[in-house]
Parts: structure tokens; sequence; C-alpha cells
């Protein structure tokens, strides 16, 4: 009985890490096809006491003439800083200009984790569930 509940919930996780690599790529693909170019300056934010690395925020103005600020999809890190003050390239969906991806900055390797991590658990759920009966 115990392989059994470790198979489904290895199945459940899987499928879901693996959804979320899915849906990510799609997502990043689909900004990079029909998102709209725009260079963002950069603005740095005072992180609060519940902050871990806090994200920079970006300000960019649409096609319309529209000024959004969103938080970064991405961290500053030290290898590639986003400097307060500073503009980065980004693409912006035209529907939703929430929707941002800093060019150059795109996860695609975290996406492709969660999918190989997904299909990793379902074949480890799927061998335990096995093994179990």
């Amino acid at each position: 009985m115990g392989g059994i509940a470790v198979m489904v919930f290895g199945l459940l996780g899987g499928a879901v890490a693996y959804l979320a690599g899915v849906v990510g790529l799609r997502d990043l693909r689909r900004l990079r096809r029909v998102g709209l170019p725009a260079q963002a300056l950069v603005r740095a934010r005072v992180p609060g006491p519940q902050d871990g690395a806090p994200r920079p925020l970006l300000q960019f103005e649409t096609a319309d003439g529209r000024v959004v600020e969103v938080f970064s999809p991405v961290p500053s890190t030290p290898r590639h800083p986003l400097p307060d003050g500073g503009h980065v390239p980004v693409h912006y969906d035209p529907a939703d200009p929430r929707l941002v991806v800093v060019d150059g900055r795109e996860r695609f390797r975290l996406e492709y984790a969660f999918v190989a991590l997904g299909l990793l658990m379902a074949l480890a759920s799927i061998t335990v569930g096995a093994v179990a009966l």
C-alpha cells in the first residue's frame, strides 16, 4: 500500500513539474515571437525585512505611450547585473505589458530542468509502483 501512495504522489509531483516547465517554455517562446521590444530603465528596490534577493523594477514605455513598471522576471546577479539607472532590452506582451522577458536573460535552462525533473519523477514513481506491486 505504501509503494502505491509513493507512486501516486510522485506521479502527481512529476506531472506538476513537467507542466510548469512546458508552460514556462511556451510563454517564453510566445513572448519572443509576438512580444514588442522596448528599452527598460532599471530602478533599484529597497529590500524589506522579508525579502530575500529583491528584484529590481523595470520601467518602460509601450508602443501606445503607456508607462509600465514591473518587477524584473530575473534577479540581478554579479555575472548579469541590473544596475540602478541602467537600461536593459525587454520584450513585452502587447495584450498585457506586465508580462516581460529580459532579452538575453531568458530562463530556458530552468524550464527544461522542470521538464526533465518531472519526467524523472514520473519514471521513478512508476518504477517504485512496479516494485511495490
